[in-house]
This record gives structure tokens, C-alpha cells and sequence, in this order.
């Protein structure tokens, strides 16, 4: 497949035009005009770009990808590293930060509702249909120790449990996969009885105490490994072009 229609099909099932990132979305660094292999990965790191390189990927599609907002636009020390492998390989880089987080199918916060069984019901920003945080049920009410259990083994991590001081059962939560530790307050203020995101701040164990919500945190990373294999999976399926999902583990 041609570069030029492999991003048309990312950009047309992504659709980056419909939210402010901080980020470009789609290509940001330009290799081979033809796609034969793809590795997708959470983000562009030098361990994941020499595994593309081994692999001969033609391709790299992460979640995490360069030239964020208020960086530095020189390119030296190790953006230079990795972008020259990528182009001395190459290697084209794209990169889908909240287009591949809040995708209803493919996005970080379906997968990580699919795999811990929670129903979506909705954004948790009830006027924004786009919000990156969204919220849902559980089919049975549960207690938070059993559901922290259930989340430190669907994602094979141990996450941060915070139980509020009257340690209710749980049937509605909200989410938002990453870092999206701000969102808890909200959640609070709509009444829910439990939030996960993957990163905590100081203020965070207050929030949660104060406010009557269990907080869990299972890792940036960990809860945001899951878009980027089912995007994987959804190119093996779809595109004639050989997708492999490669994990580069990261304890944060």
C-alpha cells in the first residue's frame, strides 16, 4: 500500500480533524513510499524504533509520537538519535495521541472498559461528546479491593488503590486512560463511585478522600497499551499490510 493511503485510511478512521491536540496527528517523519510491514507501539522510543528496525518494519504507528507543544524545535540529542534512525531505516513514523484514546472501537478508554467488562454510558464531560474521559457500569456492584485485584490482573500491574473513608461498593465508574488524574473531581462532583486513570498527583489522595471516590491508578502506560494493539489488530484485518503490536514495558 502506498504511505499516501495508509495515512488517508489511519486519518479517515481516526478522524484527528475533530479534536485540539498537542500534537501533529498522522505523519510526522516521512520514510518509504510503499507499506508493506507495520509495528504499533504506545510510544516512539529508540527501543521501539530498533525493534521496527529488526522487524524491517516500512512503518511505526504509536500513540506517543514527536514534536509536542512548547518543546524545543531542535532537533539534537535524542530526538536526533531516533529521528535519524527512522529516516536512515526508512521507517515512517505516525503518530495518534487523543484520536487513538478516545476512538469508540479502537480508542485506549474502549479497550480498557472491554477489558475490565465496564459498560460505557457515556462522555464523562456530559456536554462534549469528545471528551477523553468517559464514564460507565459495571454489571454487578463490587467492592473496591476486589476491583482494584481485577484491574492489577487484566493489566498486569499493580495498581494504586485510594478508598474514600466509607469505602462503598462500586457499580458506576468514569476513566480516563494516561494521565488524566484531573478528571477526578468531576467524576466526583457527578457522583460516581469510582475513577481510573493510569497517573496520580499529590492532590489526588485529598480528592478522593474529601470527596467520597475510590481512585485507582494502574500506569500511564499500562492503561494505555491497548489502543495501540487493537489498531494492530484492526490493520491485519482490514489493510493487505503484515501489523505487529510490539510492547517496550515502562513501570510509569
Amino acid at each position: 500500500m502506498l504511505s499516501t493511503n495508509f495515512e488517508q485510511h489511519l486519518n479517515q478512521l481516526l478522524k484527528p480533524e475533530q479534536i485540539k491536540d498537542f500534537c501533529p496527528n498522522g505523519l510526522q517523519v516521512e520514510g518509504k513510499k510503499e507499506i508493506n510491514k507495520v509495528i504499533t507501539g504506545v510510544t516512539a522510543t529508540q527501543a521501539l524504533i530498533e525493534q521496527a528496525i529488526k522487524e524491517k518494519a516500512d512503518a511505526l504507528v504509536v500513540h506517543h509520537g514527536y514534536f509536542w507543544k512548547n518543546e524545543s524545535y531542535v532537533i539534537s540529542g535524542m530526538k536526533y538519535k531516533r529521528i535519524k534512525a527512522l529516516i536512515e531505516n526508512g521507517i515512517s513514523l505516525y503518530a495518534y495521541h487523543l484520536p487513538l484514546d478516545i476512538h469508540p472501537v479502537l480508542g485506549n478508554n474502549a479497550q480498557l472498559a472491554k477489558l475490565l467488562s465496564i459498560e460505557v454510558t457515556g462522555p464523562l464531560e456530559l456536554e462534549n461528546p469528545l471528551s477523553v474521559a468517559i464514564q460507565g457500569k459495571l454489571a454487578t456492584e463490587t467492592d473496591g479491593e476486589s476491583f482494584a485485584q481485577l484491574i492489577s490482573t487484566q493489566l498486569n500491574r499493580q495498581c494504586l488503590h485510594i478508598a474514600p473513608p466509607s469505602n462503598k461498593h462500586i457499580k458506576t465508574v468514569a476513566w480516563c486512560t494516561g494521565g488524566g488524574q484531573g478528571y477526578i473531581e468531576l467524576a466526583a462532583e457527578l457522583g460516581i463511585d469510582a475513577f481510573i486513570t493510569g497517573e496520580a498527583s499529590e492532590q489526588t489522595t485529598h480528592v478522593a478522600t474529601e470527596m467520597d471516590i475510590h481512585f485507582f491508578a494502574a500506569g500511564h502506560h499500562a492503561t494505555e497499551r491497548y489502543g495501540a494493539k487493537a489498531l494492530a489488530e484492526y490493520i491485519n484485518e482490514n489493510l493487505a499490510i503484515e501489523a505487529k503490536f510490539i510492547d517496550i514495558d515502562n513501570p510509569v
